[in-house]
C-alpha cells in the first residue's frame, strides 16, 4: 500500500461479505514510526461487465510507535477490485482515525495499493 502511511497490507476473507485486514508500514512523513492496524470490513458488492468490484467499509484498531505512542480506532471506507484472470485486488481507502492515546484528536489514513492472493 501507498499513502499515508505506505507498507505491507494483508487480507484474509472470511467469505464474500467479511474479511480482516492487516497492514505494516511506515509513515512517508520524514520520521521513523512504525504504523500498524487491523481492521474488520463489510462488503457491498456493485455490478461490473469483468472482474468484481465492491465498497467497503469496516472497524478497526491503529497503533503508531515512535517517540510517542499513538493508540486508537479507525473506520476504513473504500474500493475494491478483484481481477477477473489474475489473483489481484485493488485498492483505495481512507480511514478516519479517532487516537485515543496519549490524548485524543482526529487524524486520517489513506492510500492505494495491491494485494496477491497465494
Amino acid at each position: 500500500m501507498i499513502g499515508e502511511p505506505s507498507g505491507i497490507s494483508l487480507k484474509s476473507w472470511f467469505n464474500s461479505k467479511n474479511s480482516v485486514d492487516f497492514g505494516l508500514a511506515w509513515s512517508l512523513s520524514g520520521n521513523d514510526d512504525i504504523y500498524v492496524h487491523a481492521d474488520y470490513q463489510w462488503y457491498q458488492w456493485l455490478d461490473v461487465e469483468k472482474g468484481n468490484l465492491a465498497f467497503f467499509y469496516g472497524i478497526g484498531g491503529r497503533a503508531i510507535f515512535s517517540n510517542d505512542t499513538f493508540v486508537g480506532a479507525r473506520i476504513p471506507l473504500g474500493l475494491t477490485y478483484l481481477a477477473p484472470e489474475a489473483p489481484l485486488e485493488f485498492f483505495l481507502e481512507v480511514a478516519p482515525v479517532l487516537n485515543l492515546i496519549p490524548y485524543t484528536d482526529g487524524v486520517a489514513d489513506g492510500g492505494i495499493g495491491v494485494r496477491y492472493y497465494f
